[in-house]
């Protein structure tokens, strides 16, 4: 296993380590508290980290298939979601930091479609 594939799939991991915590945390604490916006930054950077690591090894740019596509909404949808988080904490909105779990879980279950896929597109290549 080359040096580069085992970093990217350490990022993968801990992506999915950051943004489980934050997600789960959040929810069990039923409010968003600045340490969960900054888990899910971190859930961010590891995932863009190690679809970036992973497209260099794979030679590929963007695909139009299952994968690239949930991956590339998951990604959207993870940027967003620790801007809103980040916004709600800036603004101190109560009503939404209460309510912004619901979201929170949403987006991850998306988010863990294309890392599934990519577990399986590995396993098969």
């Amino acid at each position: 296993m080359s040096t580069l594939l085992l970093a990217a799939i350490v990022c993968m991991l801990l992506a999915l380590t950051f943004y489980t915590i934050g997600v789960f945390a959040e929810r069990r604490q039923g409010i968003l508290l600045r340490w969960h916006a900054i888990v899910f930054w971190c859930g961010f950077i590891f995932d863009t980290t190690g679809t970036t690591i992973m497209s260099k090894l794979s030679g590929a740019s963007f695909s139009f298939n299952l994968h690239g596509i949930t991956g590339a909404v998951a990604l959207f949808l993870m940027f967003f979601h620790a801007c809103w988080a980040t916004v709600i904490l800036v603004k101190k909105d109560r009503s939404a930091q209460q309510t912004f779990h619901k979201f929170s879980i949403l987006v991850w279950a998306i988010w863990l479609i294309p890392f599934v896929l990519g577990i399986f597109i590995g396993m098969g290549g």
